[in-house]
């Protein structure tokens, strides 16, 4: 694999990336709204599975998203970020005056 092929790999990494995480975002925000708006809803359908009380789910929901929020950064944004500053390094040592 040669320094364009590279390039264009790490590039299409990078982009899929962000793109997880931009979703990943956004159901976290549909989740939220969801727990906001429909929150005694979601109660009691999950009451009929486990018995738990109104505080356990909202414990077991706000945990549940706080681990998917964490995945988020851990596994789609820190691997953008690095990726980006990985090919930033590589464009500038490309294009820097070489000292002779």
């Amino acid at each position: 694999m040669n320094a364009r092929e590279q390039y264009v790999f790490l590039d299409a990494v990078a982009g899929i990336l962000i793109r997880c995480f931009f979703l990943t975002a956004a159901l976290l925000l549909l989740w939220f709204v969801f727990f906001i708006l429909a929150g005694d809803y979601g109660y009691y359908l999950l009451v009929r599975l486990f018995e738990i009380d109104w505080y356990d789910y909202g414990l077991l929901l706000c945990c549940a998203m706080a681990f998917l929020k964490l995945c988020a950064f851990v596994f789609f944004l820190f691997p953008y970020i690095a990726i980006r500053m990985v090919l930033k390094r590589k464009i500038r040592q490309r294009y820097a005056p070489s000292a002779r």
